[in-house]
C-alpha cells in the first residue's frame, strides 16, 4: 500500500491517531498521499464510507475517485469524494428540514442570483446587482448574516446592500432555494445549532482529509471543526505558498489557527518535489524567499538542473505573442516533446489572451483558452436545467419563469406579471399561485387554461421523473420529453445560422447523454467494457446539477496548446511553460503607493503583494522542463501604449548566473537553416550514389 512513497510521504500516511497537517510543495506529490491515507485508514479496519475526503473542484474530486479506485479497489466507491460544496448539500438533504428546508430545495446559480437581486434592489442594472452579488458573497463567506451586515456596514452603500441582503435572504426562504455561499453557511448553522445532528455527523466521519487547505475560508474551516469534533481525526493538506484566492475570501488565517485550536497537530513537510528541474525550483524558491514563513520549506528535485530559465524582453503584446509561438516551434523541433498539449501559455489577466490567439491561428497552431465558457453556461444547457431544477423543487420561481416561456408557449409577460403580482399577494410561490382556486379573479380564463395545461406537464415530467430509474430508462425519457416540447425546432427557430443551431443541438445530446449516464446501471466504455452501476432515479440525478461547473470529460486529451490564466493554471502542470507580460502593473497587479496611506492601507497593499508573489510562485512551478518568463518593453494601458517596466519578480528570481536571456526567433531560424543544410547534403549524397 506504501510502495514507492518518501519518508515524508509515509509519515503523512502512517499518522492515524489525531489532527495533522500535510504542507504539500508545488509538485510534491499530495494527491497520492491523499489517496494513500485514504487506503491506509481502511487497512487499519475504518470502514470506507467513514472517511470523506474533500476538494475544491469537481475536477479534482474525480481525479481522486479515480486514483483512490485503482489503489484500494472497490472500497473506494464507498468513500465520500466530493467538493466542500457537494459535502454541504449532502447535509441539507439529510438533516436541512432541522432548518425548515424541504430536502428538494433548488440550488440557485450565478444568472438567478443576480435576476433575483435586481428585483430586491429594485434595479435593471445587472452590474449593479453584480456588485450587490459580490459583496453579499463575501458577507456569507465570513459567516455574516443581513443583520450582522448591517450593524458592520461602513457606509451607505453598504447599509443599502445589506437592506437588499435581508430581503434576498426572505426572498431565498419564500423559494425554498439557497446559493452557492448557503452550502456552507447552512451546513455550519444546522451542526451549530442542533446537537443531535451534530454528534450524528461527527460519529459518521471517521476521518476527514481536506485537500487545497489553504484555499478555505473563515466558514469552511468552522465547518471543518464541527465535522471532526473533540476526536479531530483529520489530515489537512495544503501549502501556504499557493494561497492565491484572497480575493474570493480564502485566509492563511485558518493555517495560522491550527496549531492553537489543535494543540496535538502533527506538521508534515513535503519538499520533494517530483514535477520541475532544479533550476527552474530555484527560481521558485527565490521568488516566495521575501514573503513571511507560516512553515518555512525549500523545495528540491532529484530530477537534474535541467535547461537555464530564459527571460525574454519584447517590443509590445504583437512582439511577445511572435516569440512565444517561435519559442513552442523552435522547442517542437529540438525536444522529444512533439504534442501540443505539452505547452503552455500563462497569464495573469484574460484580456492578455488576445495576441497569442492571433499569433497561434497564424501558425496553424490548435490552442484552447481554459476557463472559457462553461458548457453549464451555454444558453440552451441552462434552458433545460431550469425545467429539471423545477421538477425537483416546484417553489423554484427563476426555473418557472425561464421554463414557461423556453420553448415559447403562449405564455407572455403580461400573464406571467399578473401571476407573479397574485403570487406576490398571497405570499406563495408562482407554481402554487397557478392552481389557486381564486385565479381566475386575477387572469382572464384563457391565460388560465395556458397555465394549467404548462403546470400538469410539470407534474408528470416529476412524477415519471421520480420513476425513471437506469441509464436507458433515463435516456428515452429525456428525448421523448425533448420531442413534446419541441426543443429542437425552438433552437433552429431562433439561429439564423443553421450551423449554429445543428451545434446548440449537439450539446443538448451530449447533456441528456451525461444526465443518463449518471443514473446507472450498465455503462459502455470507449472500449466497450461494460460496468454495473450504482441505479438512481432522474429525480435524484437532477438534484446535484446546479452544483456541477463543467462537463470536464469534453476537454479529456485534447492536443492542444494551453492558454490560461495563473489562478486558473493552478494544480496543473506542463513539460514547457511561458509566464508573459511579467510587468510591473500586471505582475504584481497596479501596487502604487499613495503618500499619506493609513496603516491599515499599508498592511493591505503588503498582503496584496505577498499574494502576487504566491501568484508567481504558482506560475513557475506549474513548468517541468523549460521555463521562459517575458515582458514588454512598451504594453498597452487602454488604447495608450505606455513604457514597460520589468516586474520586481524577475529580479527576485535571481537568474543573474544561469539565465539565458534569447530571442526564440533566431533559434527557430538556426534550426530552419540547420534542416535546410541537411536535406541539401542528403540531395547532394543521393545524386552521387544514382548511376
Amino acid at each position: 500500500m506504501s510502495h514507492g512513497l518518501n519518508l515524508a510521504q509515509l509519515e503523512a500516511v502512517n499518522h492515524l491517531g489525531g489532527p495533522c497537517l500535510v504542507l504539500a510543495g508545488a509538485g510534491s506529490g499530495k494527491t497520492r498521499v491523499i489517496t494513500h491515507k485514504i487506503g491506509r485508514l481502511i487497512q487499519a479496519g475504518l470502514a470506507a464510507d467513514r472517511i470523506a475526503a474533500i476538494t475544491f473542484t469537481n475536477k479534482a474530486a474525480s481525479e481522486m475517485r479515480e486514483r483512490a479506485g485503482q489503489l484500494v479497489g472497490r472500497d473506494a466507491r464507498k468513500v465520500l469524494i466530493c467538493t466542500f460544496h457537494a459535502l454541504g448539500v449532502r447535509l441539507l438533504r439529510e438533516d436541512g428540514t432541522a432548518l425548515g428546508l424541504k430536502k428538494q430545495f433548488s440550488i440557485l446559480d450565478t444568472d438567478d442570483i443576480t435576476s433575483l437581486l435586481k428585483d430586491c434592489g429594485g434595479t435593471t442594472d445587472a452590474a449593479t446587482a453584480r456588485g450587490w452579488q459580490w459583496t453579499i458573497s463575501a458577507w456569507k463567506s465570513a459567516g455574516m448574516n443581513s443583520a450582522q451586515a448591517l450593524a458592520a456596514a461602513k457606509d451607505e452603500d453598504e447599509r443599502v446592500t445589506a437592506t437588499i441582503m435581508a430581503r434576498y435572504e426572505e426572498r431565498l426562504t419564500a423559494y425554498q432555494s439557497v446559493d452557492f455561499d448557503d452550502l456552507i453557511s447552512l451546513p455550519l448553522k444546522l451542526l451549530s445549532e442542533h446537537d443531535d445532528v451534530r454528534e450524528r455527523w461527527q460519529k459518521k466521519m471517521g476521518h476527514v482529509l481536506v485537500d487545497e487547505y489553504q484555499d478555505t475560508n473563515a466558514t469552511q474551516y468552522e465547518l471543518l471543526k464541527l465535522l471532526v469534533g473533540e476526536r479531530a481525526r483529520f489530515t489537512a493538506v495544503g501549502d501556504d505558498d499557493q494561497s492565491i484566492y484572497g480575493w474570493r475570501g480564502a485566509t492563511l488565517d485558518n493555517l495560522k489557527r491550527l496549531p492553537q485550536d489543535f494543540p496535538e497537530l502533527k506538521v508534515i513537510k513535503l519538499e520533494q518535489n517530483y514535477r520541475s528541474t532544479s533550476a527552474i525550483l530555484r527560481a521558485a524558491n527565490n521568488v516566495i524567499g521575501p514573503n513571511p514563513k507560516l512553515f518555512p520549506k525549500t523545495l528540491w528535485s532529484d530530477l537534474g538542473e535541467g535547461e537555464p530559465v530564459r527571460v525574454v524582453d519584447a517590443d509590445n503584446e504583437e512582439h511577445e505573442a511572435e516569440r512565444a509561438v517561435a519559442r513552442i516551434q523552435s522547442l517542437q523541433a529540438s525536444s522529444q516533446h512533439k504534442e501540443w498539449r505539452d505547452f503552455a501559455i500563462l497569464y495573469r489577466a484574460n484580456h492578455m489572451a488576445r495576441s497569442f490567439e492571433q499569433s497561434l491561428r497564424r501558425a496553424n497552431i490548435p490552442y484552447k483558452v481554459s476557463g472559457g465558457q462553461s458548457f453549464f453556461d451555454k444558453a440552451e444547457i441552462r434552458d433545460l436545467c431550469a425545467w429539471l431544477r423545477l421538477l425537483v423543487n416546484n417553489n423554484d420561481d427563476p426555473a418557472f419563469l425561464r421554463s414557461a416561456t423556453t420553448p415559447k408557449r403562449g405564455i407572455g409577460h403580461t400573464t406571467l406579471q399578473a401571476l407573479g403580482n397574485f403570487a406576490t399577494q398571497y405570499k406563495i410561490s408562482l407554481f402554487d399561485a397557478l392552481f389557486s382556486h381564486s385565479l381566475g379573479t386575477a387572469l382572464p380564463a384563457r391565460a388560465v387554461a395556458t397555465l394549467h395545461e404548462f403546470g400538469r406537464a410539470v407534474n408528470d415530467l416529476e412524477y415519471r421523473a421520480r420513476h425513471t430509474v437506469g441509464h436507458e430508462a433515463a435516456r428515452a425519457f429525456l428525448t421523448e420529453w425533448l420531442k413534446d416540447i419541441a426543443y429542437e425546432k425552438h433552437l433552429y427557430d431562433s439561429e439564423d445560422n443553421e450551423k449554429v443551431a445543428a451545434a446548440r443541438w449537439t450539446n443538448v445530446m451530449d447533456f441528456c447523454d451525461w444526465v443518463a449516464g449518471r443514473c446507472g446501471g450498465k455503462i459502455e466504455d470507449d472500449a466497450g467494457i461494460q460496468t454495473e452501476t450504482e441505479r438512481k432515479t432522474l429525480l435524484e440525478v437532477v438534484q446535484t446539477i446546479a452544483l456541477i461547473s463543467t462537463l470536464s470529460e469534453r476537454e479529456k486529451d485534447q492536443n492542444v496548446v494551453t492558454l490560461s490564466t495563473l489562478h486558473a493554471s493552478k494544480g496543473l502542470e506542463w513539460p514547457h511553460v511561458m509566464l508573459v507580460g511579467v510587468n510591473e502593473g500586471l505582475l504584481p497587479f497596479k501596487m502604487d503607493e499613495e503618500p499619506g496611506q493609513s496603516d491599515a492601507a499599508v498592511e493591505n497593499m503588503a498582503q496584496r503583494l505577498q499574494e502576487e508573489r504566491r501568484l508567481m510562485y504558482v506560475g513557475i512551478t506549474r513548468a517541468q522542463r523549460t521555463l521562459a518568463v517575458s515582458w514588454l518593453k512598451r504594453r498597452k494601458k487602454g488604447r495608450e501604449s505606455i513604457p514597460g517596466q520589468a516586474s520586481r519578480f524577475i529580479k527576485e528570481m535571481a537568474l543573474d548566473q544561469n539565465t539565458v536571456k534569447e530571442d526564440p526567433r533566431e533559434k527557430l531560424r538556426a534550426l530552419r537553416a540547420e534542416f535546410a543544410q541537411r536535406a541539401t547534403e542528403q540531395a547532394a549524397q543521393k545524386a552521387a550514389e544514382t548511376p
